[in-house]
């Protein structure tokens, strides 16, 4: 994401009325316990850090979708 990280990006599609409910998990290299905090307490919709585990992706995609 040039000039902003993924915490401002996603600040700005819940400001954005159309964008406001989608769901959006974040795919980080950030994978320490308080990095995760800080990345559900921004009002993420899910957590998967990197390297990217599939099945684990496709079931957090299925846990957000399924709400």
């Amino acid at each position: 994401l040039p000039g902003i990280d993924g915490i401002e990006a996603l600040r700005q599609i819940r400001d954005d009325e159309t964008t406001r409910g989608t769901p959006i998990i974040a795919v980080t290299a950030s994978a320490l316990d308080r990095d995760r905090r800080k990345i559900m307490a921004a009002g993420f919709d899910g957590y998967q850090a990197k390297p990217l585990d599939v099945k684990g992706f496709m079931a957090a995609v299925e846990a957000v979708f399924g709400r």
